[in-house]
């Protein structure tokens, strides 16, 4: 997609940042070392991460500051809405997976909706750190990233939330659920200037 096209308004950009901003304000505890000022500065500099991350907001994912790695200096957005996001479900994983089925294909796969957001599907590890800030996916299940050894064999994997328990299953990559989405990840890098 052309990049002139992943811009949002200035009104979109305040709304959206302020929808971030509040979000952030009720996990801050978790990332004492980062301001909200070197957020919202990466982001209107990172302006495609911004409509990326609007994206997943207009797709209900609610995404939220998950993790930060002080080392490469980076910020990752997560989905943390509770269950899946309901509009991202019914997909099978990929588009080979897509073109493979025969017979009730569905509508599209997680893998080519997550990349027309500009983002990526989160992968198990990131999955269990999301769950220890935010449990979710007790009703649903995500499709996640899958590594490309089991991928080649013709699975994917995909998690959820049982029993106080996060799980991680595996299912053939074709087959699609109506209480089945996917959950995105977003990187930012981000320079810490308000300490």
């Amino acid at each position: 997609m052309d990049e002139s096209h992943q811009q949002l308004n200035a009104a979109q950009t305040s709304a959206q940042l302020a929808l971030l901003h509040r979000r952030f304000e009720t996990t801050q505890t978790h990332f004492p070392d980062v301001a909200w000022q070197d957020i919202a500065l990466a982001l209107q500099q990172q302006t495609t991460a911004l409509w990326s991350l609007a994206q997943m907001e207009a797709s209900d994912g609610e995404p939220s500051v998950f993790a930060y790695d002080a080392d490469k200096g980076l910020l990752w957005f997560g989905d943390a809405a509770a269950e899946s996001p309901k509009v991202r479900r019914s997909l099978c994983y990929d588009e080979a997976a897509l073109h493979a089925r025969k017979q009730h294909p569905p509508q599209g796969s997680a893998m080519e909706q997550a990349a027309a957001m500009g983002v990526s599907l989160m992968n198990s590890e990131q999955y269990q750190v999301l769950q220890q800030l935010w449990p979710c996916d007790l009703k649903t299940s995500s499709w996640l990233a899958t590594p490309d050894a089991i991928r080649r064999l013709g699975g994917a994997l995909f998690g959820n939330r049982r029993y106080d328990t996060v799980f991680v299953y595996h299912n053939g990559a074709d087959s699609y659920y109506a209480a089945r989405g996917f959950r995105c990840v977003l990187s930012l890098k981000i320079d810490l200037i308000s300490y």
